[in-house]
């Protein structure tokens, strides 16, 4: 428990530049057991961890640690897949430096430990050993459906087919997973590692119906009569706009519309060849993670240059500081303190620029937030040939939700009981984005798993 005094962080090693940027498989290498054994040795056990709390699943992060620190692979995946539906998923994808490393106790001087890495090894090292997470077959005579594949759906999916209860999915997508598979990059999350959780849950009796948009390829009132409860994880993918001059303009396209193409393209199926950036100078407005997936996408793709706009600076940027690492070891440029004002147009409307004027941060404001004031005098332009919008997303209203009483909140997130996520009609639930508004891929499956479980309480108690 002492062994963080003589031993460093270490961080997994990642692919050369050089590389990594020629194609889109994954940066980083994943740890063998020797790195995995000692950086868990540097754990100090807290009392009251701060990592497991900090962790919305409340992951038995402690718990793991020691058992990879021991070498009892078995036990740390067994722990590992206990609370999270797919840890190997969760040790790519979650903002650990926001989350559970970021409130690791060595942070004090010492570096946290390496809880992604280490998280990542485990399931995929057990899997490698033929472990493979429990599930007992179909037990009960009660069914549940679930509307979307997401990281929500599938998560709880995961929980429904543990607790024996047979699931049928409707995705309107030709492939599960929804952003897990369509909205992140091969180079943070390989496609084989969803579909290898999405076939473990077929073979524990889940049944998949791909391309089915719910009320318009099946209604709701079929669904709701063949099953005992529903689960809605739809998501939310209505894109912001900023409500600039000239944001229509054809040339200017929606973040999640650019990652879903460039993903079918490398499924090698058709796409519309008008996100074919090679050559061009690519602007993206905005700070979060599915900027940097835009950017680091542009680069891959052959862009000749490509920018980030944000206007606060690279402290205040909603984003995982390793996301903003990696997009500029790749050769992203980023202009901060820079707030667009309008889109500038050619005699043809297409966008040749983004008209933008400098910013600062004043005094911090009700939330704690510096409020951002723009420099008078300080407009500048950066030329584009595309743009690419990214500032966030809103739930999109299903017409099905009202129809049925289900009610949705100002900003059309579905209204559930926090404890039950339950919808305001009886026997329907809801969770991820599609509830909460646009959140992180952990939240989202907390709310699958929270919801499955209420699901499975209520209907096995019957």
């Amino acid at each position: 428990m002492r062994e963080y005094l003589t031993i460093e962080r270490v961080a997994a090693s990642k692919r050369l530049v050089v590389d990594r940027t020629r194609d889109f498989g994954e940066i980083y290498e994943i740890f063998d057991k020797n790195d995995a054994t000692t950086q868990s040795s540097r754990c100090i056990q807290c009392g009251d961890p701060f990592c497991l709390n900090k962790c919305p699943l409340h992951n038995y992060i402690p718990q793991w640690l020691k058992s990879v620190a021991e070498k009892d692979l078995e036990f740390a995946f067994r722990l590992s897949n206990e609370p999270s539906p797919f840890p190997e998923v969760m040790g790519r994808v979650c903002p650990h430096d926001k989350l559970c490393e970021g409130d690791c106790t060595l942070n004090d001087g010492h570096g946290a430990i390496t809880i992604g890495s280490i998280e990542t090894h485990i399931t995929e090292a057990g899997f490698r050993a033929g472990y493979k997470p429990h599930f007992p077959g179909i037990t009960t005579d009660k069914k549940v459906a679930i509307i979307g594949s997401g990281p929500a759906g599938l998560s709880a999916a995961t929980y429904l087919l543990r607790s024996g209860i047979a699931v049928t999915m409707y995705e309107r997508s030709d492939r599960a997973g929804g952003l897990l598979t369509y909205g992140i990059p091969n180079f943070k999350l390989d496609k084989k590692i969803v579909e290898r959780r999405v076939k473990l849950l077929q073979e524990a009796g889940l049944k998949i119906v791909l391309n089915c948009e719910v009320g318009k390829d099946i209604s709701f009132e079929e669904i709701t009569d063949a099953h005992d409860a529903i689960f809605i994880g739809v998501g939310a993918t209505k894109a912001k706009s900023a409500g600039l001059v000239g944001e229509q303009a054809p040339n200017i396209y929606r973040a999640i519309d650019y990652l879903t193409h460039i993903q079918k393209k490398n499924f090698k199926q058709s796409y519309d060849k008008i996100y074919d950036f090679k050559d061009l100078n690519v602007v993206v407005i905005g700070g979060g993670d599915t900027a940097m997936d835009c950017l680091r996408t542009a680069k891959r793709e052959g862009a000749r240059s490509v920018t980030c706009l944000y206007r606060r600076d690279i402290h205040n940027m909603p984003g995982s500081k390793k996301e903003y690492t990696n997009a500029m070891e790749e050769g992203v440029d980023f202009i901060f303190l820079a707030s667009p004002k309008e889109i500038v147009l050619d005699e043809s409307g297409h966008a040749i620029a983004v008209e933008v004027v400098k910013t600062t941060l004043g005094l911090k404001d009700a939330s704690g937030r510096q409020k951002m004031e723009e420099i008078k005098g300080s407009e500048f332009r950066q030329n584009a040939d595309v743009i690419i919008m990214s500032l966030g997303f809103t739930p999109s209203i299903p017409s099905f939700l009202h129809e049925n009483g289900i009610e949705t909140n100002s900003k059309g997130g579905i209204i559930i009981n926090e404890q039950t996520h339950e919808t305001t009609t009886a026997g329907i639930y809801a969770g991820g984005d599609c509830s909460r508004g646009a959140d992180l891929v952990v939240t989202a499956v907390y709310d699958g798993r929270e919801a499955a479980r209420s699901i499975a309480s209520n209907l096995l108690k019957k």
